[in-house]
């Protein structure tokens, strides 16, 4: 299998050096990590060196080499669309970075470069090819749970506690929304992945800790068209944490832990369970078999194997452009919400 060679726009996101690690060390997964590009010279420097890769000048630069066939968007998320456009229009293969866009224009932008250079494109939702959450919408799918009631995901970080984080770009509104709509949109993108497109939500989001840390906190309640609820729980100044999901049905429960970075960052007790369901009338719970993730990184790096698989075209989209605008949509509802003090309902 001949390597697809591949550049990088923007460093932003540290999960795209976790990616090009993965493919560095297992040539097997067929990518080469040839270039990259940072608006910030000193970070593009400091990403680029471990790996060996170029530093280009310019997007433009790092877009006119006919050796690269694809990139990986790890920019501030301000500035998705327009490198989505300009690799779309360079008919380079696309990775984009969560979430897709900061506002629905950009987001709507993004979906139509990509169609109308009709180029392989995906979203990196890690949470989508984790493979606990894959075996939870197995066995939602396969019926024996019958009906979903409720489905609960909480999704916490820590970096509230860390040093210096009021000061990146993730709190700078010219390059991101918020904490929320940065993170929360996993957790989100899961709901929608297992559920489809809620009628309506409530939520409430705040700043409990740093004020300059715009939203650290939220809850969000979705209703679907049949009845049932979905929670998105978040706190990004969390300590330490444990259970992640819980999925109640019509015939029984699923449960998982230990799916975020803070509940995996604490050793876990003794017989502490990643996964595990139980049908009613069952005495006892059902242990998953599906090898545990013991660190956040790790499950992290897990989505280069996925994304190698996509640019090979040997793997269908993790998520389209059109569906992290929908994930978008139902996040900013989530802020339209809490700001109004009211329910919003999709249209």
């Amino acid at each position: 299998m001949e390597p697809i060679a591949v550049g990088i726009l923007g460093f932003a996101h540290a999960h795209v050096s976790m990616y090009c690690a993965r493919w560095r060390e297992n040539p097997a997964l067929g990518v080469s990590v040839v270039a990259g590009w940072d608006r910030d010279a000193a970070r593009a420097a400091a990403s680029a060196q471990p790996h060996g890769m170029a530093v280009c000048d310019s997007a433009a630069a790092l877009l006119a080499r006919a050796d690269i066939r694809a990139v990986v968007i790890g920019s501030e998320t301000s500035l998705h669309a327009e490198l989505v456009e300009a690799a779309a229009a360079a008919g380079k293969a696309i990775v984009l970075q969560k979430p897709v866009a900061l506002t629905m224009e950009q987001a709507d932008r993004i979906v139509r470069a990509v169609e109308q250079a009709r180029v392989p494109f995906t979203l990196a939702w890690q949470m989508r090819v984790d493979p606990h959450n894959v075996r939870m919408k197995e066995l939602l799918t396969d019926g024996r749970f019958g009906r979903v009631y409720m489905v609960r995901r909480r999704h916490c970080l820590s970096t509230q506690l860390w040093k210096g984080f009021d000061q990146s770009w993730h709190v700078q509104p010219e390059f991101n929304r918020d904490i929320f709509a940065d993170d929360a949109a996993h957790a989100i993108d899961f709901i929608y992945w297992l559920l489809g497109m809620p009628v309506s939500v409530v939520a409430e989001l705040g700043s409990l800790l740093n004020p300059r840390i715009p939203n650290d906190n939220g809850i969000a309640i979705y209703r679907y068209a049949d009845g049932a609820f979905a929670e998105v729980s978040c706190s990004f100044a969390a300590a330490a944490g444990e259970n992640t999901a819980e999925i109640v049905c019509q015939n029984g429960t699923i449960v998982g832990n230990y799916g975020d970075a803070v509940s995996t960052s604490i050793p876990r007790p003794a017989g502490g369970i990643q996964l595990k369901w139980a049908f009613a009338g069952d005495s006892a719970w059902t242990a998953s078999d599906v090898p545990d993730i013991t660190n956040q990184g790790t499950r992290i790096a897990g989505l280069a194997a996925p994304l190698a698989e996509f640019l090979q075209g040997r793997r269908p989209a993790i998520a389209t452009a059109a569906e992290g605008r929908t994930v978008l949509k139902m996040t900013l509802a989530c802020h339209e919400s809490s700001a109004q003090g009211k329910r919003i309902t999709f249209t």
